[in-house]
């Protein structure tokens, strides 16, 4: 299982963290399976970063094997979504950037990457850009966004990575974050909702 992730896909989140430059193909980056946390079990704030923040994300599940897919066929090649945490060292991943190297270890450590439990895409209206989603922090919303927000469809990012590399059974997708990401601290209560449905529900130790 490989974990795929989208930078810089919602133009919000974008002018929040300054970056102007025009997007004209998905950003795409890796986690590996090691930083996969599920099943509601706690993220561990690392040592090594004193900045370590979320993005609350729409994930979506690889159901098919593929690749070369063209953009009207990438719907048949997933069936469920949940809410994901793409937790980023953000004080790393600055200086990363300022000597322009690859953002691996700001974003692939160990546990960055919460999933929460999947429900069918036909469970949320069977549109995969009409998806309303939010992340509360010990019960305040702190991020809220519609999947009809992204500048890259799901379709288009799934065809646009089938070109490069083969989508696999089981493969997941991180598509992008919405404007109002933010640090953690120990002991806050993270959970992400798709509609009112609690899907993803966690805490910092």
């Amino acid at each position: 299982m490989k974990i795929l992730a989208v930078g810089m896909n919602y133009a919000l989140h974008n002018a929040e963290l300054g970056h102007r430059e025009e997007i004209t193909e998905p950003v795409l980056f890796l986690k590996p399976d090691s930083s996969y946390l599920k099943n509601g079990a706690p993220f561990f704030l690392p040592d090594f970063s004193s900045d370590v923040q979320y993005e609350a994300e729409v994930v979506v599940r690889i159901s098919r094997l593929g690749r070369h897919i063209a953009p009207k066929f990438a719907h048949r090649y997933y069936d469920a979504v949940t809410v994901g945490i793409d937790f980023t060292a953000r004080d790393l991943q600055r200086k990363l950037r300022e000597k322009s190297l690859p953002w691996l270890l700001s974003k692939g450590f160990d546990a960055s990457a919460a999933v929460g439990d999947f429900i069918p895409l036909s469970d949320v209206g069977g549109d995969v850009q009409k998806i309303d989603f939010r992340l509360d922090i010990d019960g305040h919303t702190v991020q809220h966004g519609n999947t009809s927000q992204m500048l890259f469809t799901v379709d288009e990012i799934i065809s646009y990575v089938s070109q490069f590399m083969t989508l696999k059974i089981g493969d997941l997708l991180f598509t992008g974050t919405p404007a109002g990401v933010g640090p953690v601290s120990v002991d806050q209560h993270l959970q992400g909702y798709i509609g009112e449905r609690n899907v993803l529900d966690f805490y910092i130790r």
